[in-house]
């Protein structure tokens, strides 16, 4: 029996412990493992963490009888293919003219765009404080949902929802504005 071969408690957080434990000790041996097919070292870390999170989602599947790292690394291999194809498609669209294309669209359409950043700017002016304040922490200061829902005396749910009625309001408030109804 490997090492990795305990028994799983049988509660979340036990679970949660034990996949820590044995990510943490594999996840050197994977960046090594993924470091060879991504030589750029932000990309190799990205894909870790990537793989990570798909492991703790199948982390029901893993059989304890079984070393960690190599049922890891099958993971962490498959998110590097997804990256690598990932990165082909995009360079094959550069390359086809995309990037010159996008950059012309925008251009065409930068005006009204302007347009429509005064509206919305003019929107947000008439929120009252406490929506503004919403949307400016979660858009402009990259607060999180729970800090904002924190400060706000509300549940994540409830914060998630309100910032959907808003922006929901703020984007008729731009429609009706782009036109020309008060």
């Amino acid at each position: 029996m490997t090492p990795d071969a305990q028994p799983f408690a049988g509660d979340k957080a036990a679970a949660q412990q034990r996949f820590l434990s044995l990510f943490l000790r594999s996840e050197r041996e994977i960046f090594r493992y993924v470091a060879v097919l991504i030589p750029n070292v932000a990309d190799a870390e990205d894909i870790v963490q990537q793989s990570a999170l798909a492991l703790w989602e199948k982390f029901d599947a893993y059989d304890p009888s079984q070393p960690f790292t190599p049922w890891a690394c099958r993971f962490a291999l498959n998110k590097a293919k997804q990256w690598i194809e990932r990165r082909q498609r995009w360079q094959a669209l550069l390359e086809g003219g995309l990037a010159e294309e996008l950059a012309q669209r925008r251009e065409e359409l930068r005006p009204e765009f302007e347009v429509r950043l005064k509206h919305l700017e003019r929107c947000l002016n008439k929120l009252p404080e406490e929506q503004r304040g919403l949307i400016e922490g979660y858009y402009y200061r990259r607060e999180g949902i729970e800090k904002l829902a924190e400060d706000s005396g509300r549940t994540v749910a409830a914060t998630y929802k309100i910032l959907q009625r808003i922006r929901q309001a703020l984007q008729v408030c731009v429609e009706n504005a782009a036109k020309g109804v008060a």
